[in-house]
Order: structure tokens, then C-alpha cells, then sequence
């Protein structure tokens, strides 16, 4: 008897869910392609179990969407399902695969996400989830950066006020937002109040505050005294109030940004990969719990270190067409990413041999700095990754490079 072959089953239908505020799309497609169902669910505890109800009942296992976390994400995971994240601007790109116009429709482009999903499956990595202590940990990190985004913001702001009511207490101390300047403007917020000083008072203010530096006290009263003349008489007293606001939000925002500062010491302290981060040159708690916070502890994320490299930003973008070839900057990668580890490069060839020779090589081929801190990146991100993968800190006496240039250096 000849044996009969059984024929393989049929893949499961796919699906994608287009995320919004309120509501979401959802389509599910079957092995062919064919939409099956499309339909909305609220974002609301009920919403999501019945969208993955709807999901069960239709046989589908994997599930395309454009973002990596939220309830939306976390419902499907709790329900056994493999989230596909395909990045919104990959989403943009992939519509004209299907003949569309190109604008943007919330249940085109949840067909597009689950047909993309069964089209493009081997080429697509499922979401890796990070550690509760790691998505903990991001949570807190970013918050900070969004206080110091707000703090830059601010501190623009007061400057820009004091140019016009009290330019002399621009550059009077070293930062316009520093615990001391801000100390001065509670006190001299306007060019009326600032007049009332002289030497020996401003002098006598200063050790009132604790300054350390009373040596400056000549210094700092030609600063003042030289400066241009602010607001004075009766606007002087509406300009004052603005400073006083301006200087209470920076105050406020600096204390802030403090206590976010005290959790992620703590955070980072009780954190199973902080010994990796730390161990780097220059890192210190902050910077550390941020480079740990965007890579994750989600190993199976970055297969290789190029992978890393990549959604870093610290691996140009190659393009070729026949005898052209244009090396140029890579626009799409995780902006958060990218910013812990250039803020971690472009500092860490002050503290060591290795890192400043690599960067003054690429300064003097022509690069200008960001350039040389990308190529600095690059080469770090290899090192951190073994580091990460093999889960022991970085040894500067195991860094081969590093060591055959002190022992030139020698």
C-alpha cells in the first residue's frame, strides 16, 4: 500500500489591533489573506476582555500592533497571545503594499498589521518582556528625563525674562538654575531690589546663603554693577511676580527631579543587572539606571550586538543603487534608547584610554563631534552587549584594545 500524505494544517488566522486613546480597530485575516472580521472594542476592562475573547474564538495566536506596552499589550500577553510590535512609521510604508491612498484609517491599518503579521512572520521577533524591576525601573527614568526636559524649558524661560527685567543676574552664577541663582532672585527678583546692593551688602547676603566662594565677591559685583539696567519703577513690580513664578516652578522642578533621582538609587541598587551598568566608566546611578532601563533585561531582544547597535542609532544607514552607495545617519531607531547610550558615549572618553582614542581618531578623520560619539557608541554597544549577554560587569584589565594602549602608553 502506498501511504497518503497528510497535508498540513492550515496556519492560524493573524490579527492586528490599531491603538487609540478610546477605542481600538481590530482585524483578523485567515492563511489566504482574506479579512474574516473587523470590529472596534472601547478601552475600557471590558473592551479589552472582549477583544481577546474575539481573538480566542477566532483561532488566532499572534496578534500585530504598533507599540510595546499599555493595557492593550499587557491583556494580550496575559492571555497567552505572541505580540508582534511593527513600528507606526514601518505601518506608514507597508500601506501602498495594499493599493491604499495613503491615508491614515484606523481598520485599514489594523488589516495591514495582521496581514503583515502572516506575510511577513520569519522576519518579525516577537515582544520580548522585559523584568518587573526593569519596566519599574524605565517608568521611573523617563519621568526624570521629562522633569529635565521641563527644567531646561524653564530655566530658558527665566533667562529670557531676565534679559529684560534683571540682566545682571544673568551669569552672575554659574548656572541660571542653580539652587544659589535661584536663592538671589527670591530675593532680588527685580532691577529695584538688586539696586539696593552694594559691596558690602551683597557680601553679607552671601554668607547669610553659605557661599563657599567669597573670594569671587569683587567679581560678582562688577558682573552686576556693569550689567545692563533692568525693568525699574511700576512694571518692575508685575516683572517681579513673573520671576518669583518662574523661580518657584524651578525650584519645584528641581526638588522633583531629587526625589526621582533618590528612587532610581534604589531601584538600580535592588536591580540583577545593575553590577553590568555600573561597572561602565563614567556611568554613575543615573546614567547607568538609564542605559539599563532601555536595553532592558529582555535578552532574546538583540540576538547580536549589531541588532543593538541598530535600534540604538549607532550603525549608520546604508543604502546602494547600482554603483551608488550612501552611507548616512539612521533616522528610524528608539529615540529613548539612543539618548542613554550617546549621552554615556560622548562622556566616557574623559575617563578612559581607549574610548579618547577612538574618539580623537575620529576627529581627526574629519568627524564632527556627535559623528565621533556614534562611532564611540557603536563600539561600546559591542562591549556592553557581551558584558549584558554573559551578565558579568565590565573589567577594564579583560578590555584587550584598552590594555594595548596603556602598556603603549608605557
Amino acid at each position: 500500500m502506498i501511504g497518503l500524505h497528510q497535508a498540513a494544517p492550515e496556519p492560524a488566522p493573524t490579527a492586528g489591533v490599531d491603538w487609540a486613546s478610546t477605542e481600538h480597530a481590530v482585524a483578523i485575516v485567515d492563511a489566504h489573506g482574506s479579512e474574516q472580521e473587523r470590529f472596534i472594542v472601547a478601552h475600557t476592562g471590558p473592551g479589552l476582555r472582549q477583544l481577546v475573547r474575539r481573538l480566542r474564538q477566532a483561532g488566532v495566536a499572534e496578534v500585530g500592533i504598533e507599540r510595546p506596552d499599555g493595557p492593550v499589550v499587557d491583556a494580550l500577553l496575559e492571555d497567552g497571545l505572541t505580540v508582534i510590535v511593527i513600528a507606526p512609521s514601518q505601518v506608514k510604508n507597508l500601506r501602498s503594499r495594499y493599493g491604499s491612498a495613503g491615508n491614515k484609517d484606523d481598520g485599514f491599518d489594523a488589516y495591514v498589521l495582521a496581514d503583515t503579521v502572516r506575510t511577513d512572520r520569519r522576519r518579525l521577533r516577537p515582544l520580548a518582556r522585559d523584568s518587573e524591576a526593569t519596566t519599574t525601573l524605565r517608568m521611573t527614568v523617563r519621568a526624570r528625563q521629562d522633569l529635565v526636559t521641563a527644567r531646561v524649558a524653564m530655566a530658558n524661560q527665566l533667562r529670557a525674562h531676565l534679559q529684560t527685567t534683571l540682566p545682571g543676574a544673568i551669569g552672575l552664577f554659574r548656572d541660571i538654575d542653580s539652587p544659589i541663582t535661584l536663592r538671589f532672585l527670591t530675593r532680588f527678583p527685580s532691577q529695584d531690589k538688586a539696586d539696593w546692593l552694594s559691596p558690602t551688602r551683597l557680601g553679607n547676603w552671601l554668607r547669610t546663603v553659605s557661599y563657599n566662594h567669597q573670594a569671587n565677591l569683587d567679581q560678582l559685583w562688577d558682573h552686576l554693577h556693569h550689567a545692563p539696567r533692568g525693568t525699574t519703577g511700576p512694571q518692575a513690580t508685575a516683572r517681579a511676580e513673573i520671576t518669583l513664578a518662574l523661580v518657584a516652578a524651578l525650584t519645584s522642578l528641581r526638588t522633583q527631579i531629587k526625589a526621582l533621582e533618590a528612587q532610581i538609587g534604589d531601584q538600580l541598587a535592588h536591580h540583577p543587572d545593575a553590577a553590568i551598568f555600573t561597572s561602565l566608566p563614567r556611568s554613575g546611578t543615573v546614567r547607568a539606571a538609564r542605559l539599563l532601563a532601555e536595553i532592558g533585561d529582555a535578552r532574546g531582544r538583540f540576538p547580536t550586538p549589531e541588532a543593538l547597535a541598530c535600534l540604538a542609532g549607532a550603525a549608520p544607514s546604508t543604502r546602494q543603487s547600482g554603483k551608488v552607495k550612501v552611507v548616512a545617519f539612521r533616522w528610524a531607531v528608539d529615540k529613548q534608547l539612543r539618548g542613554a547610550v550617546i549621552d554615556f558615549a560622548g562622556d566616557s572618553h574623559h575617563a578612559n584610554p581607549w574610548a579618547a582614542d577612538l574618539y580623537h581618531r575620529a576627529r581627526d578623520r574629519g568627524h564632527d563631534h556627535p559623528h565621533a560619539v556614534r562611532i564611540l557608541a557603536r563600539a561600546w554597544l559591542h562591549i556592553i552587549w557581551r558584558c549584558w549577554q554573559d551578565g558579568v560587569p565590565y573589567d577594564p584589565a579583560k578590555h584587550h584594545a584598552l590594555q594595548r594602549i596603556l602598556n603603549h602608553a608605557a
